[in-house]
């Protein structure tokens, strides 16, 4: 039954974990708040988990401002096409 998920291995997981709770932290939000915002827009997996392998090896800072960026340029996107814009 388990076939079709998507497997994420525990490595890519624990740095999801990690990089949400580092830009949570930067934003002075709770981390669960984050991750429903960021799941809104596909973010864990089109950002975090895809670029798992260039992320993983940049410094806290980095990975924090570089997904609130992200976060606030796709959330911008999904508002303005809800919109029509």
């Amino acid at each position: 039954p388990m076939a079709n998920t998507l497997h994420i291995n525990t490595k890519i997981m624990e740095f999801v974990i990690f990089a949400i709770e580092c830009a949570a932290q930067k934003m002075r939000i709770p981390a669960p708040l984050l991750y429903n915002r960021l799941e809104k827009v596909n973010l864990i997996q089109h950002y975090l988990v895809e670029g798992y392998d260039m992320l993983h090896t940049q410094s806290k800072e980095y990975i924090a401002d570089t997904l609130i960026e992200a976060l606030e340029n796709w959330e911008t996107h999904y508002n303005n096409k809800e919109k029509g814009i």
